[in-house]
Order: C-alpha cells, then structure tokens, then sequence
C-alpha cells in the first residue's frame, strides 16, 4: 500500500508513544501528532483550492477563445 509521508510519520510517532513510560516524552509526541494533523488538514485544503483554481482558469481560457472575455 502507498502511504503519503505524513501518514506515515503519524504512524512512526505513534507507535514511538506506545513504546514510552516518560509522560513528558508523550506528550511531546503526542502534540507533534496534532501538529502533523493540522498539517494533513491544510495540505488537504490546500490541494482542493488548487483543483479548483485550475479548473477556473480553464474555464477563463474557453471563455476567451469563444470571445466572451
């Protein structure tokens, strides 16, 4: 299966956190992982409003060969 880096390295700190007994280590690693999270999040925006805006400018480009801009 092909995992995206950052799901990877979600996975890598979590089983990193299963392993640990230091509470401080975990929480360290624990907040790293929401961090990771947010950035999937952003990443994830980030990739739609690109879609989009391509799709927009593509729309832009027929518009200007049918002479309407």
């Amino acid at each position: 299966m092909d995992k995206d880096t950052l799901t990877q390295i979600e996975e890598l700190l979590t089983d990193v956190q299963q392993d640990i007994d230091d509470p401080d280590t975990s929480y360290k690693l624990r907040t790293a992982r929401q961090l990771l999270s947010i950035r999937k999040q952003r990443n994830k925006a980030l990739d739609e409003a690109t879609d989009e805006a391509i799709s927009d400018e593509k729309i832009l480009e027929n518009l200007r060969d049918l002479g309407y801009l």
